[in-house]
């Protein structure tokens, strides 16, 4: 049977080598880079005292001061706009939106400030920022509080866009980000935040792999599952249910949502001649679509099937007590893989 990355194993942990949730990851991420580098300022509502809603910041303005950690009004513009106004200085602003469904009122800076200051100055200013987005679904929240509004985003030219679906991806991302001179979007799953299942070591001391690539998490010939951030675990778990039927499915991590890295994706579907892409966004005019049209655009004549998409539905997000009808799950991408496999 392939194998997994990142299995969830502990081991002893050492100076360099940590267990970790995601969410903890982060935590010890955002903390390397406030020792690095002095410019480097976390805000946010809550984000201070209290240590964020998720308790992703916690600890930070206790050993970093109140002038690193800000504590600012709940006015999500107004923390955009801030940042756009410390980049630009020399700071390295980290932003924390509480929620997804409430960046919507800093929506207008991100497009016409963080995505474009660059380019309108031929260059001569840059907007090394970061907007940190608790997103997607699960957690049983109310209304504006479980959205996955990433396609909005991928489709600004000017900003860049990650997700990190594992704990070391999560120490990484949130660094290298950091440390980029270009505004970069961190799409952080909430639910998989403090995941026991998904603890995992994450060595302190490793060379990260790039920022802006994919990766074949397991490897197979049946067919090609494609997922991001809190769909990866789900697309893991598909794969080991359809091994049993003795279907061996190959499965990507796409981890950049823009720039999107589709070459492993390409070689993939050349070799499987199938794909199904697995996302909790709502299906038209998102990454899967984007993702179905370059595939068929580039692997025409290898694919044995239509290239199939298993998303949320194109309706707003449901009460609470509906989402684990309104979200993916192993039953409807196993189906998928079925009506793929049976073309």
């Amino acid at each position: 049977m392939s194998a997994t990355t990142q299995p969830n194993v502990d081991v002893p942990a050492s100076s360099t080598v940590q267990n970790l949730t995601i969410g903890k990851a982060i935590n010890l991420g955002l903390r390397a880079a406030m020792e690095k580098d002095s410019k480097v300022v976390v805000m946010g509502e809550d984000v201070g005292k209290l240590g964020g809603v998720f308790r992703i910041t916690d600890g930070l303005q206790k050993d970093f001061g109140e002038q690193r950690v800000l504590d600012t009004p709940l006015a999500e513009s107004g923390i955009i706009g801030t940042a756009v106004g410390l980049a630009v200085r020399g700071f390295r602003p980290v932003c924390e939106i509480q929620f997804e469904g409430f960046i919507f009122p800093g929506f207008d800076q991100i497009n016409s400030q963080v995505a474009k200051l660059h380019a309108r100055t031929q260059g001569r200013i840059k907007v090394p920022m970061v907007i940190r987005v608790p997103y997607g679904g699960g957690i049983g929240a109310v209304e504006h509080h479980s959205e996955s509004p990433e396609s909005y985003f991928a489709h600004l030219a000017g900003v860049k866009a990650v997700t990190p679906s594992n704990p070391v991806d999560a120490y990484w991302m949130i660094q290298q980000a950091i440390f980029s001179d270009d505004p970069i979007l961190v799409f952080e799953p909430k639910k998989l935040y403090h995941m026991g299942t998904l603890k995992a070591p994450v060595d302190t001391a490793a060379e990260p792999m790039p920022l802006f690539a994919s990766k074949v998490l397991r490897t197979g010939t049946a067919a090609t599952l494609v997922g991001y951030g809190p769909t990866v675990k789900l697309c893991l778990e598909v794969a080991e249910a359809a091994a049993e039927e003795g279907n061996e499915l190959e499965v990507i991590d796409l981890r950049a949502l823009s720039p999107m890295d589709l070459d492993p994706v390409f070689e993939s579907v050349r070799k499987t001649g199938r794909l199904i892409a697995v996302s909790e966004a709502p299906s038209e005019a998102s990454l899967t679509s984007e993702i179905a049209a370059r595939v068929q655009q580039e692997c025409f004549y290898s694919l044995e099937a239509p290239v199939l998409r298993v998303t949320a539905f194109d309706t707003p997000y449901p009460p609470s007590k509906l989402e684990e009808h309104y979200l993916p799950d192993l039953d409807r991408v196993l189906d998928a893989v079925d009506r793929s496999l049976e073309w």
